[in-house]
């Protein structure tokens, strides 16, 4: 009996349209990729927030212990702990990534096709964009922690969508790459 598919190629139906994508997965080949990126910066939470997850699990054992003893304050300050590097882990796990064929926030990606000019903002001007000056239909994706941000304009008339505004540590670099790559795109 012959196949249509490969075997194992099959994959599970997924409720909402989750199962299509609205763009390409890959070349296949690991050696030889599509993508080459030409910057990359991942926005991890500072140190002195995991110090300060470390006191207060201190804190939660030190509660529970003098009362009840390590069987009680040793998990609770383990699930106190556990808890907060996940929440920890995962408010920074946002990635910033300029390829040739794009830049992705996070999940989102704003192809080069649509991609318009790029300004590093710092200091004030940073304050005033994230605050009084953002414009609700921009796609936002700051942290509190990083000081510097970029507003990335979108140049597609489809997309309602009038900017990006991305933290970032290295704003003129990131702008730099950005139109490093509008340039060989040829835009």
């Amino acid at each position: 009996m012959p196949h249509d598919r490969a075997v194992g190629t099959r994959l599970p139906v997924l409720p909402f349209g989750h199962d299509r994508r609205p763009y390409p997965l890959g070349s296949g080949d690991p050696w030889h990729p599509a993508r080459v990126t030409r910057y990359r910066e991942r926005l991890v939470v500072p140190a002195r927030w995991w110090l300060l997850l470390v006191g207060l699990a201190a804190s939660v054992w030190l509660v529970y212990e003098l009362p009840f003893g390590p069987g009680v304050s040793l998990p609770a300050a383990g699930g106190v702990f556990a808890l907060g590097a996940v929440a920890l882990l995962a408010y920074g796990r946002l990635a910033i990534a300029v390829g040739d064929d794009g830049v992705s926030v996070g999940r989102a990606r704003l192809p080069l096709t649509a991609l318009g000019s790029a300004e590093a903002l710092t200091g004030e001007d940073a304050r005033a964009a994230r605050g009084p000056g953002l414009d609700r239909r921009a796609y936002v994706a700051i942290r509190g922690y990083v000081p510097g941000v970029v507003r990335i304009g979108v140049d597609d008339a489809a997309d309602p969508t009038p900017y990006w505004l991305v933290s970032t540590r290295r704003p003129e670099r990131l702008v730099a790459e950005l139109e490093a790559a509008r340039q060989t795109a040829g835009r």
